[in-house]
């Protein structure tokens, strides 16, 4: 059974929104009742019009800034703002199916248009779909055109044009005339025409390269990158002769598209980045950003996407962008802040702290740094613990032994963070065995890069470090996609896994989307992806989504040190620690 077999839960969407979807049921018969023509909105920009109905969508807000009033299950009133309709109809209004219950799509060129000719599949081509696919195949209850008037009675009172109710989970929501046309002048302009950057033959994308990566990273993640488009488009062929078999190779293989990829190079400081990235962007419009590399900041990359609503998928970055709204950029992970969430939470759980007792971090003004003192006082501070004590380390400023003792005498610290890279090891190996030392000291091990393994034996019962990877005991072999001879130059296999990773979360959400190239859709099928274990993850233990979830490998193990000259990691903690 090879991966594009076996049951997968896709798409799928959360308990929210499973909860929320909207099904077309017949459950009775009534007529639908007459309804005013809407008014228009005569009074507004379009930009501000389609800015309010999105609002309205989105997050369930009118025009006022309140939330819409919502009737659920026959009288249970409630607000809006739990029971908007991008929960269960997605931001794309495409629709979703979770747990047997289909929710269709919202956007005007399907509810505008008739189902009464919709195709469905023989019984013959229903064999040749895959039964948990089943479902995606069937087709809506048969019914005219919508009309805004037609729209406005579903929207107010549950009935479809054909005089059948919704199911009682179908919010009926409570919009005067004005707020109503907002809504379906939204829903009109909703995924209206193919995203740019695609034409009926091809996909546009491009990459992003910074020009302070060195020429053995830009290699290792252009080119597996390079050669899986140079795969792709080799296949033109097979994908076309494969219609021929059946109804679910037509909704699938007919998505074919040949792919082009830009690299866009950014060169100077971050700052003169924006400008750069659209002034390619106007030159070239593309569907998404695929990989990029960067060893500083990605935030103006980041916030390029947000602002053009591209998406970007999985950039290599140690600095990702934290965010709990942002949407358009899926990162492999939170970076080393999600280590210092890790320690944090590791922390909480495994030492009952008097509330007045002090936790020492000591950093360096450095990226690596302010993003994990971030994680961890952020974290620890949510839960409930009072605020570390930071020691930050100036530029050129050394730190010795008697230094830390210092400090750690000052301070009387229950635990100490020594967020400083491999000078860490150094640093402890001059530690005395009588130390006044507290029992927990935590490193990172990205920081400690290469020197992970030579921490001094007396310190390794006491000394804890954030392993944001697979364990070597998770690491399942497979096969590799097998890229162009030229792969065998690259020298960083990091990356080059991270980009193999990719590829194949590419591959299964070009073919999930089908035909519907909305830059939306794109996210939101990888949204509904089922878990991606050992080996799908790259060197993560696992990547796992969820409407909206922007960090695919969410986890971090804490680890200690086995004795000897050959030591191996003990794992202290799971994956992913709550």
């Amino acid at each position: 059974m090879n991966r594009y077999e076996k049951k997968s839960r896709l798409p799928l969407v959360g308990a929210l929104g499973l909860a929320l979807c909207i099904v077309t049921v017949f459950c009775w018969t009534v007529s639908a009742p007459a309804a005013e023509p809407l008014p228009a909105i005569a009074d507004l920009s379009r930009e501000e019009s389609l800015r309010l109905g999105e609002q309205l969508y989105r997050n369930g807000l009118l025009s006022s800034g309140k939330p819409v009033t919502a009737i659920v299950q026959g009288d249970n009133e409630v607000e809006g703002t739990m029971f908007s309709c991008e929960s269960c109809h997605m931001r794309s209004g495409l629709g979703s199916y979770e747990g047997g219950v289909l929710t269709t799509p919202t956007n005007g060129a399907i509810l505008y248009s008739s189902q009464f000719n919709v195709r469905q599949p023989t019984a013959a081509q229903l064999k040749t779909i895959p039964a948990y696919l089943l479902p995606l195949y069937q087709a809506p209850p048969r019914r005219p055109a919508y009309t805004d008037e037609t729209l406005a009675v579903a929207l107010r009172d549950g009935i479809d044009p054909t005089g059948r109710a919704f199911h009682g989970v179908m919010p009926r929501y409570l919009l005067d005339d004005r707020e109503m046309a907002l809504l379906i002048n939204y829903l009109k302009n909703l995924s209206p025409e193919f995203s740019p950057g695609v034409t009926k033959t091809t996909l546009r994308f491009a990459t992003v390269v910074t020009e302070n990566v060195r020429k053995e990273e830009r290699e290792a993640m252009l080119t597996p990158l390079e050669s899986y488009v140079r795969g792709r488009n080799s296949k033109a062929k097979t994908f076309e002769s494969r219609v021929k078999y059946g109804f679910y190779a037509e909704w699938m293989d007919l998505a074919y598209r040949r792919l082009e990829l830009d690299i866009w190079e950014l060169k100077g400081p971050p700052e003169t980045w924006r400008s750069q990235l659209e002034e390619y962007y106007r030159k070239g419009p593309v569907f998404a950003l695929l990989g990029g590399i960067t060893n500083g900041t990605w935030k103006p990359v980041h916030d390029f996407s947000e602002a053009q609503r591209i998406p970007c998928l999985l950039p290599i970055t140690d600095d990702p962008v934290i965010s709990e709204t942002d949407w358009y950029t899926l990162y492999f992970s939170k970076g080393f802040y999600q280590e210092g969430e890790a320690a944090a939470r590791f922390l909480g759980s495994t030492k009952n702290l008097q509330a007045d007792m002090n936790v020492l971090q000591i950093f360096r003004e450095t990226g690596e740094g302010r993003a994990l003192s971030a994680g961890f006082q952020e974290t620890w501070q949510k839960l409930g613990h009072k605020p570390p004590v930071n020691r930050i380390l100036r530029a050129g400023e050394t730190i010795t032994t008697d230094f830390l003792q210092q400090l750690a005498a000052a301070e009387k610290p229950a635990a100490i963070l020594l967020w400083v890279g491999p000078e860490a090891v150094r640093l402890l190996e001059g530690i005395p065995a009588n130390a006044n030392l507290p029992d927990m000291l935590f490193l990172s091990a990205t920081m400690l890069e290469q020197k992970l393994k030579s921490l001094p034996e007396p310190l390794r019962d006491i000394t804890y470090i954030t392993y944001p990877y697979a364990l070597p005991a998770d690491k399942v072999a497979r096969q590799q996609l097998k890229p162009a001879k030229d792969a065998q130059l690259i020298s960083d296999r990091k990356i080059a896994r991270k980009m193999n990773a990719l590829a194949l979360l590419l591959t299964d959400s070009l073919m999930m989307m089908r035909e519907n190239f909305y830059r939306e859709r794109f996210f939101e099928v990888i949204d509904m992806f089922q878990d991606r274990p050992q080996p799908y993850s790259g060197d993560y233990y696992r990547f796992s989504f969820g409407p909206g979830q922007r960090y695919a490998a969410k986890g971090c193990y804490i680890v200690q040190l086995t004795h000897g000259t050959a030591p191996e990691l003990v794992k202290k903690s799971e994956w992913v620690i709550h």
